[in-house]
């Protein structure tokens, strides 16, 4: 009896334990959420406003006046900053209504957290608005705009999925991967972040990748527009990216 009424043995950890890491993980949930539900609402918000205008031919009259690639440019700019100055209200009354009612204890890393959400949301945002511009501009109905909207619904909701499985596993071969690609890092390469499981390499490849996906997809997207916006019906995206014949 003596020889198994022993003591336990000491265990002492060789790295250490963030005793606050389920509430930061909380945190970088919630911020997914709001990641994906702004980015698919503010893109939805870009393609069917072209659609709107296309199909009451008041781009007609807009383009007598304005270039279309400023006329696309200015309509990103502008629901992109309703969708940054939303997120930022956001987080902001879920801090001070914590804080004012202390019934909730953010950590530490909270306003780090938003402010992570806010920076890939531009990114994301920017890359998405174009393509979503895209599938707009290739209809003339808002019925027809939910078919052209599929790859990119199939896109955001995959990254949107990869990124919530990201907060309990963040360092799998899955979210290191999804957290470089354009379409799938402003969902996924925050959650990495903020749980410290990025690398600073990867941090700057992924903003740079994303950076370079976004200004090549710019000017491909922004082509697409001008020549599709004043054909009626469905237009193939084959058919304007030909060169102009003389």
């Amino acid at each position: 009896d003596a020889a198994l009424l022993q003591a336990p043995l000491p265990v002492e950890a060789l790295e250490p334990v963030d005793t606050r890491s389920r509430e930061t993980a909380t945190v970088v949930f919630v911020g997914v959420l709001l990641l994906y539900g702004q980015l698919f609402a503010y893109g939805y918000w870009v393609a069917a406003g072209v659609v709107e205008e296309k199909s009451s031919r008041v781009v007609e009259v807009l383009l007598a006046t304005v270039r279309p690639s400023h006329l696309l440019r200015g309509k990103i700019l502008g629901i992109g900053l309703l969708g940054l100055g939303q997120l930022l209200l956001i987080g902001l009354v879920g801090l001070f209504a914590s804080a004012a009612a202390g019934t909730l204890a953010f950590p530490s890393g909270a306003v780090e957290t938003i402010g992570l959400v806010l920076g890939w949301f531009v990114l994301g945002f920017f890359f998405y608005a174009s393509l979503f511009a895209v599938a707009g501009s290739i209809v003339t109905r808002q019925e027809d705009l939910q078919t052209t909207m599929t790859p990119l619904t199939i896109l955001i909701l995959g990254s949107f999925f990869i990124g919530l499985s990201a907060t309990s596993n963040p360092d799998s071969t899955l979210a290191t991967v999804a957290s470089l690609l354009p379409f799938s890092s402003p969902l996924v390469m925050p959650t990495r972040i903020a749980l410290g499981e990025a690398a600073t390499w990867e941090v700057v490849a992924s903003i740079a990748i994303s950076v370079g996906a976004t200004a090549a997809v710019i000017p491909i997207a922004t082509t697409i527009y001008s020549r599709a916006l004043l054909r009626p019906g469905r237009v193939r995206i084959r058919q304007v990216l030909r060169p102009d014949r003389a």
